[in-house]
């Protein structure tokens, strides 16, 4: 069996591959934020990953908080593994602000706002660059 992305997150626009994730963009003007989704089937939690995986994608999660902080400077970066809805292993990096719409609770069914397409692919084209910028680091 192949690696395949659930519809939910299939439906994400895609960012670059990793050597272990694949980076997608969630389309939310309020808060930049970005899924690191490990490309291994049938991986639904972080047990289903080998102990080098895991090492891996601790790596990728740091290069990508990284990345997210100095490209959209925040108050509190957040980093989330929550499965309940999307039951594929799924990653969520969110730059927040004191004062967005959901400060201080979390953004998980808040609010939302679309980008302009031309918008939304120049970030996507920014967070694109700057991980090939740095993929020597993982």
């Amino acid at each position: 069996m192949a690696f395949e992305l659930v519809p939910g997150l299939a439906q994400k626009d895609f960012v670059i591959d990793l050597k272990l994730c694949k980076v997608l963009f969630e389309d939310n003007k309020y808060y930049p934020w970005i899924f690191l989704v490990p490309q291994k089937e049938n991986t639904k939690n972080m047990t289903n990953l080998t102990m080098n995986e895991r090492f891996q994608l601790m790596k990728e999660i740091a290069l990508a908080e990284e990345i997210m902080f100095s490209l959209f400077p925040c108050d509190q970066d957040n980093v989330a593994m929550i499965g309940n809805m999307t039951p594929q292993l799924h990653v969520h990096i969110v730059c927040r602000k004191k004062g967005d719409p959901d400060w201080p609770g979390t953004v998980w069914n808040s609010h939302s706002a679309k980008y302009d397409e031309q918008e939304k692919q120049e970030i996507i084209a920014k967070i694109r660059r700057a991980f090939t910028e740095k993929m020597n680091e993982i």
